[in-house]
């Protein structure tokens, strides 16, 4: 029997890339809605609980809604938005953190997809805190860069106009306030003290991702260093087919350059260690609509399904 899909903004950057995903897959049934009934709150309501499994691609308020129309107690969700994902009785949809957040997903009726920037830096960051190589204390810090998709289709119509204005051309530092919103996550799903101090850019290309977490090794609670973290982040994602951590050979680092659009198209994350026995940069590349956003949002449900994690995804 196939499972019967509902895409709650199915027409947003997440919801279309998660609709392509479903191209060729003889395990799902689309349950679609017209139009010009997309944002009418009764045939929501129908098609959410007429699905197994509803996708939330939506703004905050309007996930939000979207969970108050389930009726059916059958029904799982799937957000995709920031309004859950700190939330009690949501699972944390990143599978690779620790064996309890993966059965929490298999198990669970409420999914909370995390940020995308949050997915690089706490896969970053988790490990060594839980590995108490990371004080709950320190002061950490992050710098990012991301191609312009992940600001929604606007702004992609915006980036991608003939008459735009030149700053386009270049990077440009935003959430110059500290209250980027994927903030909270990623202090509450690390478990450090402190807010972590933020600075994303935005660029001029369309998707990819780079997040980067800089260290003094003097603060951590016991002395590493490059080859110690490796061998570390090696160890804890062992047998994690989502995530790659380099080598001290590995190419990338060795070129002294990581592309923020590097591995676009591509679902998982790869993790380097750079740097020298004083200051060490730990980066996550990958695709923020990948792994940062429909990717991940596939790879939840591939687990609750039961069926091959990597299901309709690019590895």
């Amino acid at each position: 029997m196939k499972t019967k899909i509902f895409i709650d903004g199915s027409e947003g950057t997440t919801g279309l890339r998660i609709h392509e995903r479903f191209q060729g897959r003889d395990d799902i049934e689309l349950l679609k809605i017209s139009s010009d009934l997309r944002k009418d709150v009764e045939e929501r309501r129908r098609l959410i609980n007429a699905s197994d499994i509803t996708f939330l691609c939506l703004p905050d308020a309007a996930a939000r809604e979207s969970v108050s129309l389930v009726e059916n107690e059958n029904v799982k969700i799937i957000d995709t938005s920031t309004a859950h994902r700190t939330e009690p009785g949501w699972a944390y949809g990143f599978p690779e953190l620790s064996e309890k957040h993966r059965e929490a997903i298999i198990t669970g009726k409420r999914i909370a997809v995390p940020g995308c920037y949050a997915s690089g830096f706490i896969s970053l960051v988790y490990p060594l805190v839980s590995g108490g190589i990371l004080p709950k204390d320190y002061p950490v810090s992050s710098f990012a860069l991301s191609g312009y998709s992940g600001a929604g289709k606007r702004t992609i119509a915006v980036y991608e106009s003939e008459d735009r204005a030149r700053e386009l051309s270049s990077g440009r530092e935003y959430a110059l306030t500290q209250q980027h919103k994927h903030l909270k996550e990623m202090q509450k799903i690390t478990g450090i003290e402190r807010t972590p101090l933020f600075s994303p850019i935005i660029d001029d290309y369309y998707s990819g991702m780079v997040v980067s977490v800089p260290l003094f090794t003097d603060m951590l609670a016991k002395k590493e260093n490059v080859a110690s973290l490796l061998s570390y982040y090696q160890e804890f994602y062992a047998g994690k087919q989502f995530i790659q951590v380099s080598t001290a050979e590995d190419e990338v680092a060795a070129s002294g350059f990581i592309a923020g659009n590097g591995l676009s198209g591509w679902d998982g994350l790869k993790i380097y260690v750079t740097g020298n026995d004083d200051r060490i940069v730990l980066s996550a590349q990958f695709d923020n609509l990948g792994k940062g956003a429909s990717g991940a949002a596939i790879q939840c449900l591939n687990l609750m399904l039961g069926c091959q994690e990597d299901k309709g995804l690019n590895l």
